[in-house]
């Protein structure tokens, strides 16, 4: 029976990029002068489950780097070798390379073979001891002779198991395999198990071919007789060889000389098979059995933390192995995001529909429909509790985002120069998925910043009474109902002077006496920068603009405090989630609109009195001593109101962008929490407008678009009044 094994390949891609993560995360942690023999333990083991799954599923460049790579972390954490920084960057390049292959692997295409060459070669100088820069990539290993053997494999796995086709491609990585099935004369079956023999001709000795086998079945299953060897030349023997081919070698070094460790072989496939005197564990490698514990006992390692929350897998404990009982169902499963795109798209519709049946009931008399009501009314209970447990689905911890900067932290302080101590605060605090993915340029932007402008260099900082090495703080939290992301230096701080005397060179209306944070503002203004000199790093003043557009297109903001020799704090406030929106709608002529909460500052009924018309800015209203520009929403949006007079009226602050304007409406509905539903992919992009929903009544109502609201009420209001 043939198997598709491509089927399993994304889960193979997840996991890999999760091991990677995890191997980058530890190896940046560990300390050169004392390393902790666990975390090296642990990044072995991640290198370990690459190289299993790579060589499964044939990709054949993926193993060869990851086998140097393992050998080099082997000698580590036998202590054969010290740890060095030139080991720690060598790998982190290897993580770089193999991250490549896998994007190449999952696109379909060719990895770069220099690349996988060149770091190669590097892993072997450091394991070596030698010189890194001596290194040369041969990429014509010279012709070697080498010994063919062939040998009779036979086995007894469950019947129809997948586990027996994952095990054939991997023998194929040592050579040829001629499956004869069942096996002859030995037609007994015991419970569900049928027997197999193989015939393998490879350049492997026995011992290798034994390696590979007990690696994924029990020891006394495996039967090997040889039945004959033959002299053989191979051109690229030696080179593609030792690292596809060693990876049976290695995998039974490495469980033999550390039985308490348990690996993952192509981890997503729990085969747990139960007989009535045998149990064979296929992906298994006996992970924390105790010693002499007989095989019927054997277990995977459960993979019980792959997180629904997250669409993907979870980070799994590397520190802790688990056994699953044979009879334990998995916990948890692993579920695509587009099934839960769709499912929170459907509890959006049952909560339109929910809020339409609420609407008609109230026509009808409690009196008479007392039993409706109830049912409407534990309806409404039920359907905020799903809607909770829906989006709680989409939900991922910050780390996500949080965990890509130690790398980029110590790669661009070593090129600049710099000691940085980099922080991470709150990164369990939980985000949407979809606000997770559109922060993260924004948040490099702000770190690299503060890396290279922020930060004073060694010299200057010993100079100014502060610590040699400079300090970064990642912090994540909660409040009022929106997320606070903050990114505070101890550097040198912004220059006020300098900010305005970059800004009146560009002509841009500014004065001495404006507020310490419109001044800090200005630096989000495309193409102001305060840089001496433009460098490949930053100054070049695009990317801060960019920031601030990329946070308020999610329906945030962003705020910046500094203190003059003391640091800078850039603080980002986003909504929790991008699916649902709390807004209050408001009423202009026969429409409605929703106004995001958190733009609105107050709303008031304004006298008379408190309007004025000032040349150049338009129409102003006095609000505690402060001129507000009016934004009348009828003229933005081209229809025709019910209320004209301002006195009659109803006045919503709105607060965007640092800027503060009064919107006119005819007056306010109610507040909702509503659906979004994108405008965009239904119709078309419409200005002033980012979203719409669907009210109760079954009528679409639109969400407004505050930040290009603001700009259009101070930017350009000769054009909004033409309109």
């Amino acid at each position: 029976m043939t198997y598709d094994l491509s089927q399993f390949h994304q889960v193979f891609f997840d996991e890999s990029a999760e091991h990677l993560e995890a191997m980058e995360s530890i190896l940046l942690k560990l300390d050169p002068g004392a390393p902790e023999q666990e975390d090296l333990n642990a990044i072995f083991r991640a290198a370990h489950s690459i190289k299993g799954g790579a060589g499964t599923f044939g990709f054949t460049d993926i193993a060869a780097v990851t086998h140097v790579a393992e050998t080099l972390l082997d000698r580590l954490r036998r202590q054969e070798l010290a740890l060095e920084t030139t080991m720690v960057d060598a790998l982190l390049e290897a993580s770089d390379v193999i991250k490549a292959q896998l994007a190449a692997h999952q696109a379909g295409q060719s990895s770069d073979p220099a690349a996988a060459d060149a770091v190669r070669a590097r892993l072997e100088a450091v394991s070596r001891g030698g010189s890194v820069g001596a290194v040369k990539v041969d990429k014509t290993p010279s012709p070697s002779s080498k010994t063919s053997r062939r040998f009779s494999v036979r086995f007894e796995a469950p019947t129809d198991d997948p586990g027996v086709a994952s095990l054939i491609a991997e023998l194929r990585s040592l050579g040829e395999v001629e499956v004869a099935q069942p096996a002859k004369g030995r037609g007994r079956r015991k419970g569900n198990l049928q027997a197999w023999e193989l015939r393998v001709t490879t350049t492997a000795d026995e011992a290798e071919l034994r390696g590979l086998l007990e690696f994924v079945l029990p020891a006394e299953a495996v039967v090997i007789e040889r039945l004959g060897e033959s002299e053989v030349v191979s051109a690229d023997a030696e080179a593609a060889g030792d690292a596809t081919s060693g990876v049976a070698k290695e995998q039974s070094d490495a469980t033999s000389a550390e039985p308490d460790v348990g690996y993952g072989f192509f981890e997503p496939l729990p085969v747990l098979v139960e007989s009535k005197d045998e149990s064979f564990g296929f992906f298994d490698d006996a992970p924390g059995m105790p010693t002499g514990e007989p095989p019927s006992s054997v277990g995977r390692r459960a993979t019980d933390q792959v997180d629904v929350k997250e669409g993907r897998a979870g980070r799994r404990d590397s520190d802790k192995v688990v056994v699953a009982p044979a009879a334990q169902d998995a916990s948890s499963i692993r579920v695509s995001v587009e099934k839960v795109d769709q499912l929170i798209n459907l509890m959006g519709e049952l909560v339109i529909t929910q809020s339409m049946l609420v609407q008609t009931a109230e026509r009808a008399d409690p009196a008479l429909y007392e039993a409706l009501y109830s049912g409407i009314a534990q309806l409404q209970r039920n359907s905020r509790d799903l809607q909770e447990a829906v989006m709680s689905i989409r939900m991922m911890p910050i780390a996500f985002v949080f965990s890509r900067y130690p790398r980029l932290v110590r790669d661009l302080a070593s090129k600049l120069g710099k000691q940085v101590d980099l922080k991470l605060v709150g990164e369990h605090t939980e985000l949407d998925k979809g606000v997770i993915e559109k922060i993260a340029d924004p948040l490099t932007h702000l770190v690299r910043n503060s890396l290279d402008h922020g930060l004073e260099n060694t010299e200057d900082r010993e100079q100014n009474g502060k610590t040699a090495k400079g300090t970064i703080t990642l912090s994540a939290f909660h409040q009022g109902g929106n997320i606070v992301i903050e990114v505070a230096d101890d550097g040198r701080g912004l220059d006020r002077e300098k900010i305005l005397a970059k800004a009146k060179s560009r002509g841009m209306p500014v004065s001495d006496d404006m507020a310490d944070a419109d001044v800090f503002a200005l630096i989000f203004e495309a193409g102001l920068s305060t840089a001496e000199q433009v460098t490949d790093v930053s100054g070049r003043g695009v990317g801060m603009d960019v920031v601030r557009k990329n946070i308020l297109a999610l329906g945030g903001r962003v705020e910046i405090r500094s203190q003059p020799g003391k640091g800078c704090t850039v603080s980002i406030r986003l909504p929790l989630t991008l699916a649902i929106l709390d807004g209050m709608s408001v009423a202009v002529g026969n429409e409605m609109y929703i106004v995001p909460l958190g733009f609105i500052e107050e709303s008031l009924q304004p006298a008379a009195s408190d309007i004025r018309t000032i040349a150049g800015k338009g129409v102003v209203m006095q609000v505690r001593g402060e001129y507000l520009s009016v934004l009348r929403l009828h003229q933005a949006m081209g229809i025709q109101p019910k209320v004209t007079e301002f006195h009659k009226g109803i006045m919503v602050i709105l607060e965007a962008e640092g800027v503060r304007i009064a919107m006119f409406v005819d007056g306010l509905v109610g507040q909702h929490q509503v659906v979004i539903k994108s405008i965009e992919s239904n119709y078309r992009r419409v200005k002033g407008i980012s979203a719409a929903t669907i009210m109760g009544d079954g009528k679409v109502a639109m969400i407004l678009d505050v930040g290009q609201l603001v700009r259009m009420a101070t930017e350009k209001p000769e054009a909004l009044r033409a309109a």
